[in-house]
């Protein structure tokens, strides 16, 4: 028995269908059609292509003067770095006893850190927080309203657009959560821990956000003051932990919490964005035209393709023996995310549009 893959780990692993003891330390490569499950590619080329796109639209950014999106994109790679090894590897960090094992994701086309590190996670995170921001930054809310009140705005956004996801991936073995853990994974809303839906869908991207405006606003210095903003993220999901945690090991108690905390990213970023009418004076970017609404549209064909079988579990298992989301809330998240989009190019209609 390894560091890397305890009794908890292995059963994990074993369920999606590997052994995490036959795996390599630093990156390992397989066929796309070897995988899994046929939409584990379909899922690598959105998020990488995604990531991509986003980091091309942020240099373009840079380049006309605006260093935000570039300081964004490259403090959430600072901190994936953070927060993503004691995820995996509690025991390297003395936090096995606190958090215990967490999950495991499937093996992909491209791993790394004993096949515990996908690389399209590595993407998912500028991915999401390059979509977000320019969804709210191009809606007007950050230069009229400053940077709290587009962060909360990118929280909400964050929130309905990861959950379509969050929802949706342990069904199709994209990752498994460990059950064994009631510490971190309980209370969950169906097979998603509340605690990741809040601190880490909503709570670390808005934060990251707020941090990367305010810090990198003037300008010089702009690698360390990054580098700070994905540092400093980590602490925001730790203050906004600490209301449920007061509750200990109460379920029932700390779903309320979460729950409250929760309705309240979702109050709030629908003000927001329901309040700001008036579009900027300047063109819509293609990142920002085609890439959201194509995300949120591979994204319900990938539902709809599960949905037999979601409908058709017991018990919230699949035939199959995957467990299932929240279906009605990623209704709400699809839901949320199409006003998202239809207020974006409401708003935005008049502007010309630019490559």
């Amino acid at each position: 028995m390894t560091t890397t893959c305890g009794p908890e780990a292995e059963a994990v692993t074993r369920d999606l269908g590997f052994d995490c003891h036959d795996v390599s330390p630093v990156v390992s490569v397989r066929a796309p059609w070897d995988l899994a499950h046929p939409t584990m590619p379909l899922l690598e080329a959105l998020v990488v292509g995604g990531a991509v796109f986003a980091l091309v639209h942020a240099v373009r950014r840079h380049r006309a003067g605006d260093s935000v999106n570039l300081a964004l994109w490259w403090a959430s790679l600072v901190y994936l770095l953070v927060i993503e090894p004691p995820l995996y590897f509690p025991e390297w960090f003395g936090l096995d006893e606190i958090y215990g094992f967490i999950f495991a994701h499937n093996q992909f086309t491209v791993q790394f850190m004993w096949d515990r590190l996908p690389l399209y996670i590595v993407a998912f995170y500028p991915m999401i927080s390059q979509l977000a921001y320019e969804v709210v930054r191009c809606l007007g809310i950050f230069r009229r309203r400053g940077a709290l009140a587009g962060s909360v705005a990118v929280a909400f956004v964050c929130q309905v657009f990861y959950e379509v996801f969050d929802h949706l991936g342990p069904q199709l073995k994209w990752w498994a959560w460990n059950p064994d853990n009631h510490i971190v994974n309980q209370p969950a809303m169906a097979s998603v821990p509340l605690q990741s839906a809040l601190l880490f869908a909503s709570v670390s991207l808005g934060a990251m956000t707020y941090l990367v405006v305010r810090l990198t606003a003037g300008g010089r210095w702009l690698v360390a003051r990054t580098v700070l903003a994905g540092v400093l993220t980590p602490l925001a999901m730790v203050i906004a932990g600490i209301p449920s945690s007061l509750f200990g090991v109460n379920p029932t108690a700390r779903a309320w919490v979460l729950g409250i905390e929760l309705a309240l990213v979702w109050l709030a970023g629908t003000w927001i964005i329901a309040s700001s009418r008036q579009p900027l004076d300047e063109p819509l970017p293609a990142f920002t035209r085609f890439y959201p609404a194509g995300y949120l549209g591979l994204m319900a064909l990938l539902w709809i393709s599960a949905l037999p079988a979601h409908l058709a579990a017991e018990n919230g298992v699949t035939a199959d023996g995957t467990p299932t989301g929240n279906g009605l809330y990623a209704l709400a998240c699809f839901a949320g995310a199409g006003v998202v989009l239809a207020a974006l190019h409401r708003v935005r209609r008049d502007a010309p549009a630019s490559a």
